[in-house]
């Protein structure tokens, strides 16, 4: 997928790129895109519009790691506004970001866009929902000096509005081409009576340790959920549009290092997110449409990996229609135990990049002033002004206690238990 989107995308054609969700879609647009940019201009060439603004900072960690040299910037609600019209002071080479922030920021003419000749919409089934489509045809209305257009999707057969003015373009389908059908496993279980949340419970005792994501279709009933898991004391993380980013980015990075093995979320999880290796997807709620059901099940199964998706029925639920792939009832013991506790700890530092902090630095304070050993600490996570650690559980508040008051590379430093 990612050659054939390489050899296809060329300046002054338009593209829509189909393929699944973990499949390599953001590479397949940005090394082409990096062949499109001039480093003698010194004004905003492309604009990359996510739906999200998780997934518009995965692109940017994306782009930012290929060092070509190119300044990228992502723009989206819940960052300081200041901070961005900072960074533009400066133009970078490409913005990414959200619909309501890109717009806000042409409004206020934050950067010249009269150069910008490539324009690419990730996840455009998404961006191109109602409640995006006023921004998204104001954005498309001022660029118009626009020549390329990159479309991308993991779902087929998206009406594409007007506005868009897609002309001639040419389709890159790789919906079908994937192996992953055949890794996929689907189950659904049945409960007497309408007590879902038992029903959950007893899948999450059958599951263990397994990495597994919870889909619902309203915050309020993730928080519900999440009260009847902190009445078991299971442990868990939550994820809807609801949070506050910092603590919706804590929440994703103690799911990535296993300080928790559930997370529990609305639809806003099901596409774009840096979280790998996910065993298992519970629909607790049933999704409302083809779209979100591919875009829940992209999460498991990706790069060759199995995973199983479970959907979860009371007496007086029915599998929608446009679910038409084969479903197997399951029948798991209803007297299996809770899950073990987790084996990790997030640790939060509070130095990040800009204190000129590595991964390499983390370690080497943790393992002299810390006492600790190579294999009690796990995953690290290097943000600007921040760093967070995943360490053996039962290590972790003593390590806490042994490094307080200890500089790091002589920088003043707060190092505690990472608490949402």
């Amino acid at each position: 997928m990612q050659v054939d989107a390489i050899r296809q995308i060329k300046p002054g054609k338009n593209i829509i790129l189909l393929s699944p969700t973990g499949s390599g879609k953001t590479l397949a647009f940005i090394l082409p895109l990096l062949k499109m940019l001039n480093k003698e201009v010194d004004k905003v060439q492309a604009v990359i519009i996510s739906p999200a603004r998780e997934l518009a900072l995965q692109i940017e960690s994306i782009f930012k790691t290929l060092q070509s040299g190119f300044k990228i910037n992502a723009c989206y609600g819940g960052h300081p506004i200041t901070t961005e019209l900072n960074n533009l002071s400066s133009p970078p080479a490409v913005i990414v970001g959200t619909p309501g922030r890109i717009s806000d920021h042409i409004r206020r003419k934050s950067f010249d866009t009269s150069v910008v000749s490539v324009l690419i919409i990730d996840e455009f089934d998404k961006s191109l929902e109602l409640g995006f489509e006023d921004e998204m045809s104001f954005i498309i209305r001022n660029l118009n000096g626009v020549k390329t257009n990159i479309l991308t999707s993991a779902t087929p057969a998206v009406e594409i509005p007007d506005f868009i003015k897609l002309e001639n373009p040419i389709i890159v389908d790789y919906t079908d081409s994937t192996n992953a059908k055949n890794q996929l496993e689907k189950k659904w279980l049945r409960i007497a009576g309408t007590d879902k949340l038992a029903l959950l419970y007893i899948l999450i005792c059958h599951l263990g340790n397994e990495s597994s994501v919870v889909f619902c279709n309203h915050r309020e009933v993730v928080e519900r959920i999440s009260s009847l898991l902190n009445d078991k004391d299971i442990s868990h993380g939550i994820f809807h549009g609801g949070m506050e980013q910092d603590k919706r980015e804590l929440s994703l990075i103690k799911f990535r290092n296993g300080s928790h093995h559930i997370l529990l979320t609305t639809d806003l999880a099901s596409r774009g997110l840096d979280i790998p290796e996910i065993r298992n997807v519970i629909h607790y709620q049933l999704p409302v449409s083809v779209t979100a059901w591919t875009h829940r099940n992209g999460r498991t199964a990706r790069m060759d990996k199995h995973g199983r998706v479970w959907l979860l029925l009371t007496e007086n639920d029915y599998i929608p229609e446009f679910i038409e792939e084969r479903i197997d009832e399951e029948v798991v013991n209803t007297d299996c135990e809770p899950p073990l506790p987790e084996q990790w700890e997030t640790i939060y530092v509070s130095l990040g990049k800009k204190d000129k902090i590595s991964k390499t630095d983390i370690v080497g304070f943790l393992m002299q002033q810390g006492k600790m050993k190579k294999d009690e600490i796990g995953r690290i996570e290097v943000l600007d002004y921040a760093s967070f650690v995943a360490i053996k559980r039962d290590k972790a508040l003593t390590m806490v206690r042994t490094v307080r008051g200890i500089p790091l590379k002589r920088k003043v430093v707060k190092i505690q238990i990472a608490k949402i």
